[in-house]
C-alpha cells in the first residue's frame, strides 16, 4: 500500500477525492496503528510513522468514502497516574464524521475482567465495538442559506428525532425515525403550520446505549451519551454511510422552509463514564488529557455532570476538539446554533464556576461560532452549579426561573405575582446587569425533561413504574396541579379546566419578552402517561401520537393562533428591556408598559406583594416599542391588553380609560368564550377562573399614547 506522511491538521479522517489523510491526536502514545477494515472484520495494521505536535498522521491514495478503520495506541496503562492506553482495544476516531455499529454488552470492550477488576483484560474488542467510516465531504447544497432570524424573533420547537416522526401516519415506515424522516414534507409543513421558526433536536451526536438499559428491554433515548462529537448518530439514517448525506438534506429541507436547526449538543461528557466504564475512544488514546481526575486519585474522575466524568475543560485537546467539532457542524452541515446540556460544567476551567473561562473565551473571539445562536443549560450536578442569569453577553439560557415561576403562578401558589410579573417583562433582574437583553432568557414551561404540558395539568406525582427502578428516578419536584384527578378522567369539569390550563401556559408563553420554547407534542396534548423521565423509553410512551382528536385539533388551533399572533406583533418580542429604572422614579417621554389591577388601577408595591394576588393586567404600548426595525424606521405596532386570573373564582376587570384605547377586540381567550368580541373603555368584563384574555386595539390616526410614570413601567425587582 502507498502510504505517504500526509499531514497532521485536519484531524481525522479527511477525503479529498482521491484518497484520505488520517490524522490522531495523542500525547502519551508511544505508537500509533491506523487498522482498515474490511467487510468480514478483517483489519490491516498500518504502523504510523508520522508524529508532528503530538499528532499521528498519514495519507493514503485510494481509501475512499464508506472505509472502515479504527485505531490501536500503544502506551502507558497506569490508572494511578491517569494513563489508560489499551492497544488491545479498537479505538474510535474522535473526529471520525460517521460511525457504523453500536457498543456490544462484551468484557472485551473493558480493560479489567468483570470477575476481577483488578486484573487486565487484554481481549480484542473488534466485533464489539463500533467502527469510524471515512465519509465524504461533497454534497449539492444548491441555494441553501441559513435563515438567518434574529433571536426575538425566534420560536423554539425541542423535538426528538424519532419521537416526533415515528407515528406520523403520513411518513412511509422504513424512513420513520430518520433524518429522512423530519425532513418529509407532513413533518415541515406541520413545522410551519404551526409557526414555529427553529427546530431543536436533542442529541444527534453518535452516542452509546447503556447496556444496562438494554438488558432490561429499555434503551438510552434521549442519547445523552455521546461518543462522536463529528458524527451523526447512525440509528437515525437509512445506513451510517449515507448518515451525513441524510443529516444534510434534512438541514436543506428545513432551511428550505425558513427553519433554522439548533443541535443540544453534549460536550460536558463521554460515553465511556467512570473508572469502571468501557475502553472506545478518548480513554485508550490519551486519558489525562480529554477527561477531568480527581487531582489525589488519578485512577477515578471528576464528575459534576452525573454522568461518570467530566471532559477537561483547560486540555487544549479538549478544547481544540470542541471548537472544530462546532466549526464542522456550522461549516459542513449548515446547522443554525446549539443548546450546550449542562453548560455549567464547561465553564469549570478548575473546580469553581467561571464564565470567564477559556471555553467562553475561544467561543467569544471565534469568527464562526460567535455568530451562531448559543444557548445554555445553565446548571451541572455540581457544587455552585446553577447559573441562570450568570452566561456571558452572547448566550442565552434556558430560564429554569422562567419555568418554575408560571407554573407555580397557573397551579394557584401566593406571594408569586411579582416574580411572575419579572418573567413576563424578560427577566430584567436576571440578565440586565451584565448588558444582556431579553433575548437572554429562552422562555419554556416543559422540555424533554420531566412532565409534557398535557401531563402538567393532569398528575401532581410522577408515574414511572414503566422505568424499572421503582418510581424512584425523575424529579419529584414538578410544580405540578392536576386539576382535581389524578390522570385520566371523562369529568368535563375537570377536563376543560385542563384546556384552559395548557393555553394559559401557552399564551403566558406567547405574551412574555424573551424567547418561547415549547416541546414536540405539547402543541397536541402529547401524554406520557404521567412519565416525567422517559430517557429510557424509545416507545409509545414517548413518541407523539399524530391521531387527531377534538382535544389534539383544539389544542393546535390555538397554538397555532397564539404563535401567529406573537409573530405578528413586535410589542410582544422587544430586542431591548422595557425602559426606566423602578427604584428611581422620574418620568418616561412614552409608557412602554403599565401594570394594573383588576380595577385598572395602576399597581402599587402592596399590590405586587399581596399574599394572595393572583391577578394581573398589563398594558403593552405599540407606540413605544423603542427600537428602528431594519430599515432604520421607527417601528409602530398595536397597543394591547393582557388580562390574567389565576384564581379559583371568575373575576371581574374593568377595561382602563380611553386614553389607552376606545375599543379592543379579543384576539386570544383561554376559554374561548369571547374570541373576536369588541370591547369599549371602561368596560367590565367576568374574566373566567384560570384564564387569559388578549385584547388588541389598533390606534386611530393621529390618536397618541398617555405618558406615564416609571414606577408604573416594572415590577420590583426580584434576584435569584
Amino acid at each position: 500500500m502507498n502510504i505517504r506522511p500526509g499531514v497532521p491538521y485536519p484531524l481525522g479522517a479527511t477525503y479529498d477525492g482521491t484518497g484520505t489523510n488520517f490524522a490522531l491526536f495523542s500525547s502519551v502514545a508511544e505508537s500509533v496503528e491506523l487498522c482498515l477494515i474490511d467487510d468480514n472484520l478483517a483489519e490491516e495494521r498500518i504502523k504510523l510513522t508520522e508524529c508532528d505536535n503530538n499528532v499521528w498522521h498519514c495519507y493514503i491514495p485510494g481509501i475512499i468514502p464508506g472505509q472502515r478503520y479504527g485505531y490501536r495506541v500503544s502506551g502507558p496503562f497506569d490508572p494511578a497516574a491517569g494513563h489508560r492506553c489499551d492497544r488491545a482495544k479498537l479505538l474510535l476516531d474522535p473526529y471520525a464524521r460517521a460511525i457504523e455499529g453500536e457498543v456490544q454488552n462484551s468484557n472485551s470492550v473493558y480493560s479489567y475482567n468483570f470477575d476481577n477488576p483488578d486484573e487486565r483484560n487484554t481481549e480484542d474488542s473488534l466485533g464489539s465495538t463500533m467502527l469510524s467510516l471515512v465519509s465524504s465531504p461533497f454534497f449539492d447544497w444548491a441555494h441553501d442559506r441559513p435563515p438567518g432570524h434574529d433571536y426575538h424573533e425566534l420560536v423554539i420547537y425541542e423535538a426528538h428525532v424519532r419521537g416526533l416522526t415515528m407515528l406520523n401516519p403520513d411518513i412511509p415506515e422504513d424512513i420513520r425515525g430518520t433524518y429522512s424522516a423530519i425532513a418529509h414534507p407532513s413533518t415541515v409543513e406541520h413545522l410551519k403550520e404551526l409557526g414555529v421558526n427553529a427546530l431543536e433536536l436533542m442529541p444527534i451526536h453518535q452516542f452509546v446505549n447503556d447496556s444496562s438499559l438494554k438488558e432490561r428491554g429499555l434503551s438510552n433515548y434521549w442519547g445523552y451519551n455521546t461518543i462522536g462529537f463529528f458524527a451523526p448518530h447512525n440509528a437515525y439514517s437509512s445506513d451510517p454511510r449515507s448518515s451525513v448525506q441524510e443529516f444534510k438534506q434534512m438541514v436543506k429541507a428545513l432551511h428550505d422552509a425558513d427553519i433554522e436547526v439548533i443541535l443540544d449538543v453534549v460536550y460536558n461528557h463521554t460515553a465511556e463514564g467512570n473508572h469502571m466504564g468501557p475502553t472506545l475512544s478518548f480513554r485508550g488514546i490519551d486519558n489525562a488529557s480529554y477527561y477531568r481526575l480527581v487531582d489525589e486519585d488519578k485512577a477515578h474522575y471528576f464528575d459534576t455532570t452525573g454522568t461518570g466524568n467530566s471532559l477537561l475543560m483547560r486540555s487544549p485537546a479538549v478544547l481544540q476538539l470542541i471548537m472544530d467539532s462546532l466549526r464542522y457542524w456550522v461549516t459542513e452541515m449548515h446547522v443554525d446554533g446549539f443548546r450546550f446540556d449542562l453548560a455549567s460544567t464547561l465553564a469549570r476551567q478548575f473546580h469553581e464556576v467561571d464564565k470567564l473561562s477559556a471555553f467562553f473565551e475561544l467561543i467569544h473571539q471565534d469568527p464562526i461560532i460567535s455568530r451562531v445562536k448559543l444557548i445554555a443549560e445553565p446548571w451541572d450536578v455540581g457544587e455552585g452549579g446553577y447559573m441562570v442569569g450568570q452566561f456571558p453577553v452572547l448566550w442565552s439560557e434556558w430560564n429554569g426561573s422562567y419555568r418554575d415561576t408560571v407554573r407555580d403562578f397557573w397551579r394557584g401558589q401566593f406571594s408569586t405575582l411579582a416574580k411572575f410579573g419579572s418573567r413576563l417583562a424578560g427577566s430584567s433582574d436576571l440578565y440586565q446587569d451584565d448588558g444582556r437583553k431579553p433575548m437572554s432568557s429562552i422562555n419554556f414551561v416543559t422540555a424533554h425533561d420531566g412532565f409534557t404540558l398535557n401531563d402538567l395539568v393532569s398528575y401532581n406525582e410522577k408515574h414511572n413504574e414503566a422505568n424499572g427502578e421503582d418510581n424512584r428516578d425523575g424529579s419529584d419536584n414538578n410544580l405540578s396541579w392536576n386539576c382535581g384527578v389524578e390522570g385520566e378522567t371523562d369529568d368535563p369539569e375537570v377536563l376543560n379546566l385542563r384546556m384552559r390550563q395548557r393555553k394559559n401556559f401557552i399564551a403566558t408563553m406567547m405574551v412574555s419578552q424573551g424567547v418561547p420554547m415549547i416541546s414536540h407534542g405539547d402543541e397536541v396534548a402529547r401524554t406520557q402517561g404521567g412519565n416525567n423521565n422517559v430517557y429510557c423509553q424509545d416507545n409509545e410512551i414517548s413518541w407523539m401520537s399524530w391521531e387527531e382528536t377534538d382535544t389534539s385539533s383544539e389544542m393546535f388551533d390555538f397554538t397555532k393562533r397564539a404563535i401567529r399572533m406573537r409573530r405578528e406583533h413586535p410589542v410582544f418580542r422587544r430586542r431591548r428591556f422595557f425602559a426606566g429604572n423602578p427604584q428611581q422614579g422620574g418620568e418616561s417621554e412614552r409608557g412602554e408598559i403599565e401594570w394594573m389591577n383588576p380595577d385598572s388601577s395602576h399597581m402599587t408595591a402592596e399590590s405586587w406583594d399581596a399574599a394572595y394576588a393572583r391577578t394581573l393586567m398589563f398594558y403593552l404600548n405599540g407606540l413605544a416599542i423603542g427600537e428602528p426595525d431594519d430599515m432604520g424606521n421607527r417601528i409602530v405596532d398595536s397597543d394591547f391588553l393582557v388580562l390574567m386570573n389565576a384564581a379559583p373564582e371568575d373575576i371581574e376587570f374593568t377595561l382602563p380609560p380611553q386614553e389607552y384605547g376606545k375599543s379592543w377586540t379579543v384576539c386570544l381567550d383561554t376559554d374561548e368564550q369571547h374570541v373576536d368580541t369588541d370591547f369599549s373603555a371602561g368596560d367590565k368584563i367576568c374574566l373566567r377562573n384560570r384564564s387569559v384574555l388578549v385584547m388588541e386595539h389598533t390606534r386611530e390616526e393621529g390618536e397618541d399614547a398617555p405618558t406615564v410614570s416609571v414606577e408604573k413601567v416594572l415590577p420590583p425587582v426580584h434576584n435569584e
